[in-house]
């Protein structure tokens, strides 16, 4: 459940103050009905642990949940990482019996108030968060006020995802968020049918075109050459790109875009090497007696 995208939907009129006073008592009654509805049903029909459990499984053996279940980034010396949102929403629809969403409240001069929310209607345990953002977009540096209504909510809603996703796990047993978890990296490390060299391969690639983070940048961050990378490796590769992707972190954070001029490849090093010992023997060579 998502109330956001529906308050975008109905953004185009906007009323006077009392057709506004009594539209919001209108809404706030309708609101009270639906969630009475909701946590009778939920009592009438209560959720299956076995078969919640078992459905969360089953979902996180899927290959495309699995390579974007988790996410990782630094905070100053350590390495923060656990279940992204796209995991959360997984958890939050097999266990059932939840209601959870973003939802605007206010919007003001250039920000608004906005509220991101779980609530288990069985148990009547709730999470939730307000937060405010600001209508700018940061772009090289640069902030960029936003007008649009389209970029605002699409700048509300990515804000609210990260906390979203907070109070989801708030919400549902840790021990059912550990097991999704390692699931998932069962289906990664053992669900593929392409070779570890050509999908580490493919992330190479992938990085290098999405975000200008050249091989030599990615080996640096590891402390070793790509062709050691192992299925560990790659899912660690994998976190950092999904963190990129959530917006959880920047490049700079994870890759110095200075070390490709500062060095080349391990491997064309090495190559390098084999070449002046090869001609250091050779001038070492006799000549033959005429």
């Amino acid at each position: 459940m998502n109330d956001l995208s529906t308050q975008y939907n109905n953004v185009q009129s906007q009323p006077t103050t009392d057709q506004q006073s009594v539209l919001a008592k209108s809404i706030a009654s309708r609101e009270m009905e639906e969630v009475k509805g909701a946590i009778v049903l939920a009592k009438q029909f209560p959720r299956n642990y076995f078969e919640a459990e078992n459905r969360i499984q089953e979902a996180c053996k899927r290959p495309s949940l699995a390579s974007t279940a988790t996410y990782a980034y630094k905070r100053g010396t350590s390495k923060v990482e656990g279940p992204s949102i796209r995991l959360a929403e997984v958890l939050a629809q097999n266990w059932g019996n939840l209601s959870y969403g973003i939802q605007e409240l206010e919007q003001r001069d250039g920000e608004s108030v906005a509220k991101a929310y779980c609530w288990d209607l069985e148990t009547n345990v709730r999470q939730e968060k307000i937060f405010t953002v600001k209508h700018v977009r940061s772009a090289r540096g640069n902030l960029t006020k936003l007008t649009d209504p389209r970029d605002i909510y699409e700048r509300v809603a990515s804000d609210g995802a990260r906390r979203l996703r907070a109070c989801i796990l708030g919400v549902i047993p840790g021990d059912v968020v550990e097991m999704a978890v390692e699931q998932c990296r069962l289906t990664l490390a053992g669900k593929s049918d392409k070779p570890l060299k050509e999908r580490i391969s493919a992330a190479l690639n992938h990085f290098k075109e999405k975000y200008g983070v050249t091989q030599e940048m990615i080996e640096e961050h590891f402390g070793y050459n790509a062709s050691s990378f192992s299925e560990f490796d790659l899912a660690q590769l994998t976190n950092i790109r999904n963190s990129l992707k959530d917006n959880m972190s920047k490049v700079e954070d994870w890759f110095n875009k200075d070390i490709g001029k500062q060095q080349t490849s391990g491997l064309a090093a090495d190559f390098n090497k084999e070449q002046g010992e090869v001609k250091s023997d050779a001038d070492t060579v006799p000549a033959e007696q005429g």
